[in-house]
């Protein structure tokens, strides 16, 4: 028969795996616009939460954070929807510091983790220079990947 564990221990135990369930749980806790998919006609990514996470990876970098731009949005808009159209990466337009795109994934939260998980890709989100930046996403059915996905910072 096993012996139960003295209560002291147990309690330690518990102390220590308390804050790597916190951890496990907020993984899942992502907000509904990070997790909404854009794998329809007219769906539009949440520019406002898509922006933000990709703040709190630059502050937690020791970035400053990013202001969103209207225009920029349009840019990157316009430029997703050519990525979907012509099945070709967009060119880095002019004025802007750098550009991320990315193909096939359905919402945001998976595409910044693609993002965040690539050194070369990390190290654009942090760029150093960069303090305004645009997001769009569009959805083709017609085309390979779905969902095209652009990020351009200035």
């Amino acid at each position: 028969m096993a012996r139960a564990l003295p209560a002291p221990l147990r309690l330690w135990i518990a102390a220590l795996l308390l804050p790597l369930l916190a951890a496990c749980s907020s993984v899942s806790g992502l907000s509904s616009g990070l997790t909404a998919r854009l794998d329809h006609a007219g769906a539009q990514p949440n520019r406002v939460e898509a922006l933000g996470i990709i703040n709190d990876y630059r502050r937690s970098v020791g970035r400053n954070a990013l202001a969103a731009d209207a225009a920029l949005d349009a840019k990157a808009q316009a430029l997703a929807q050519q990525y979907a159209t012509s099945g070709r990466p967009p060119a880095r337009p002019d004025g802007a510091i750098e550009i991320r795109y990315s193909a096939g994934y359905f919402t945001f939260a998976e595409t910044f983790s693609g993002w965040r998980n690539s050194n070369a890709d990390a190290a654009v989100l942090a760029h150093n220079t960069a303090t305004r930046a645009g997001i769009g996403g569009f959805y083709s059915d017609n085309s390979p990947y779905g969902a095209y996905w652009v990020l351009v910072l200035e």
